[in-house]
């Protein structure tokens, strides 16, 4: 088969590599545009380079001279690794048997592109990777492979993704593509009665209510880690805790109960958190025990929580 790849980042490298090593043909490589001022190589790129691979780095992937540029090399599949923009039905109906994409969920649950976040902040034990056909609408095209990865109590997003969901993807893709070439893949239609959409995540959904219970609380934490990070203010600072985990004791929602080398514990609404590691204001991730120690931070100092803005 005649593939074209598109995807960024470490994964859409090690993607790309995997297919090659299976000895897929690679006629063109797709990936984001160098930015300016970046520092830090463009994976993707590096790797076609490398390959001396067909390469185009567009800002849109609609854009009519994009779309030309695929057709010309009359490709039999479109595999996504990565990939934060649509691609357009015109690109997608160039090749024979369509597109396929990755994506971090057990679909239909959990569309959209933060997936692994808000599993993890709505409590989940598990979610997965699906393998899924491409079509006009959102990681809504029929199921080609599907596996179940655990949620473990203490994982964040960060532990899921490169522990769990990256090793195991890059092997997904590669035996996804190796179905559709031997003939063997039998895509599933997605079961719309399950579905379910959740938006990017942004910093506005991740304050944290303090008097929410403390595994509410911590669930939020671990589903913001790496990013965007849950907040809270103190002295009118916005207050990240990066890392964090359950602890004892009872006091008033957002009160400060104790100061101990390895951090600082708040109370929730049932128990308690011992804050980490955090970021306040414009600085960098600390460890908390150094931070609190900086701020003069006392026992009954009172972190407010944080409120969408």
């Amino acid at each position: 088969m005649r593939i074209v790849f598109l995807g960024q980042a470490p994964f859409g490298r090690d993607c790309l590599k995997a297919l090659v090593d299976q000895g897929e043909k690679i006629v063109g490589v797709l990936t984001i545009p160098d930015q300016p001022g970046q520092k830090a190589p463009n994976p993707v790129k590096e790797l076609a380079l490398e390959l001396g691979l067909p390469l185009l780095q567009p800002p849109r992937l609609k854009d009519q001279a994009v779309i030309d540029w695929v057709a010309s090399l009359k490709p039999d599949l479109l595999v996504l690794a990565y990939v934060t923009q649509f691609v357009p039905k015109a690109m997608i109906d160039l090749a024979t048997y369509g597109g396929i994409n990755f994506h971090p969920s057990l679909l239909p649950k959990y569309r959209g592109g933060s997936a692994m976040n808000w599993a993890i902040i709505n409590g989940e034990t598990e979610t997965g990777i699906t393998i899924h056909q491409i079509d006009e609408g959102v990681d809504s095209g029929p199921i080609i492979l599907q596996e179940k990865v655990p949620i473990d109590p203490d994982d964040s997003v960060k532990t899921l993704y490169f522990g769990k969901i990256y090793p195991l993807g890059v092997k997904m893709v590669a035996e996804a593509v190796r179905l559709i070439r031997e003939g063997k893949a039998q895509p599933i239609p997605q079961d719309e009665s399950q579905a379910t959409f959740q938006p990017v995540i942004k910093e506005k959904d991740v304050g944290i209510d303090w008097t929410k219970p403390t595994q509410t609380i911590y669930n939020l934490i671990r589903g913001s880690d790496p990013t965007p990070g849950a907040w809270c203010l103190f002295r009118g600072e916005k207050l990240k805790i990066w890392e964090a985990k359950p602890s004892s004791g009872r006091g008033t929602p957002g009160e400060v109960l104790s100061l101990l080398d390895d951090g600082f514990v708040v109370a929730t609404a049932d128990g308690a958190i011992l804050a980490r590691r955090v970021q306040y204001g414009g600085g960098g991730k600390v460890p908390a025990a150094e931070w609190a120690k900086e701020q003069g931070l006392q026992v009954g100092d009172i972190l407010e929580s944080g409120q969408p803005g």
